[in-house]
């Protein structure tokens, strides 16, 4: 049995039935510590429909999509997608990498959607401050499309920027989540210290806070489980300060057992569409979806995507006369097809011999290396 799978049968549906599920569980950036995002949800609200990478730098920032199981869709055909990314970013004194990869997953995004669509992006950014780039290029980006809601400051306004949570910590009390544990008992995983920090987020597209696509942010839903304001410093169970009333004690005792992290909520309310009328997507065309980590002189390569029997390579005039080596790994970084052909012309087409699904195509050209992710139709 495999960790994700180890999650669902002793834990999840063994508290509560056989409903909940996993997405499929990628290593695009092939990190050789295994260090992958993991995303559950309630098979009975939402169904799966695709995954792919917008960073990979040092570690997984991956784009989930899934769908709400409408009870009308059957007879709308009107599908509600809600997206989710997986966050975690560098750790520590090193704002430069968490800027670096926050820019690279927002650079991405704006290559996939012409503004935001119902999207959560959520996890461990790391960040102390409302100061650090990365976060007011998520949270105060100059372009309105692209700009995330952080629950607490906006839209249920219970704390106000600028804001050191790092340093200031007590007028963020209720927020911190690292640590539910003082010291390093009862096991040394993670930090200690007790709820010192807020490092965890939950950001949400206006579409989510707004309601503009029947996904509504339930106002002041947002919720660290466990967390009654008083654990500064000390255990999420321990009363020796003041007993600690906010959960239940068999909860609070097995969140001290189970991580250094406070777990992090919000609500959602899913409108059931009756009418088949919506927005219309903010998806780009797929030929304006292609991504690709290429060098910072502009020598782009473009691909065909989706593609079929064939995909097609778009050169620049530069790299005539190289030799280019492919191959295609599906999403457990698995090698399906690979080779080498010398590039003779601008345009090449290559057979593609593999079934369809999602892969990361890799191109090597000279010492560089480009990264595109692709459909099979």
């Amino acid at each position: 049995m495999g960790f994700a799978d180890s999650i669902l049968v002793n834990a999840m549906n063994a508290a509560n039935g056989n409903i909940y599920d996993h997405c499929p569980v990628v290593n695009f950036s092939g990190d050789p510590d295994d260090d992958m995002d993991l995303l559950f949800y309630n098979s009975t609200k939402l169904s799966f429909l695709s995954v792919v990478n917008l960073c990979t730098t040092q570690e997984d920032f991956n784009l989930y999509k899934l769908y709400y199981k409408d009870p009308n869709l059957s007879k709308t055909k009107d599908t509600t997608f809600l997206y989710f990314i997986l966050n975690h970013t560098v750790s520590g004194t090193d704002e430069t990498g968490r800027d670096t990869q926050d820019s690279t997953i927002v650079k991405n995004l704006k290559r996939r959607f012409s503004h935001l669509p119902n999207l959560i992006s959520m996890g461990d950014f790391n960040t102390h401050s409302s100061y650090e780039a990365g976060y007011q290029l998520l949270t105060e980006s100059p372009d309105s499309s692209f700009i995330f809601n952080d629950p607490p400051f906006s839209p249920d306004h219970l704390v106000n920027y600028p804001a050191t949570w790092g340093t200031n910590s007590g007028l963020f009390a209720r927020f911190l989540n690292t640590s539910t544990r003082e010291s390093t008992l009862p096991n040394s995983c993670g930090t200690m210290g007790g709820a010192k920090d807020w490092y965890l987020h939950i950001l949400l597209s206006p579409w989510v806070v707004k309601n503009s696509n029947y996904v509504k942010y339930i106002p002041q839903s947002y919720t660290t489980v466990g967390n009654d304001g008083m654990r500064s410093g000390v255990s999420i169970n321990d009363s020796s300060r003041t007993k600690n009333t906010s959960a239940p004690a068999g909860e609070l005792n097995a969140l001290y057992q189970f991580s250094d992290k406070y777990p992090i909520k919000i609500k959602l309310l899913m409108t059931p569409n009756i009418s088949g009328v919506s927005p219309m997507d903010p998806d780009l065309p797929p030929e304006q979806m292609v991504m690709a980590v290429k060098p910072d002189d502009g020598s782009l390569i473009t691909v065909s995507n989706p593609v079929g029997s064939k995909v097609t390579f778009n050169f620049p005039p530069t790299m005539t006369g190289g030799v280019a080596v492919f191959q295609w790994n599906d999403l457990l970084g698995r090698t399906i097809q690979s080779g080498a052909f010398t590039i003779t012309s601008r345009n090449l087409s290559e057979d593609v011999q593999i079934v369809p699904g999602f892969y990361i195509l890799r191109i090597q050209v000279s010492d560089v290396q480009y990264a595109f992710r692709m459909i099979k139709e």
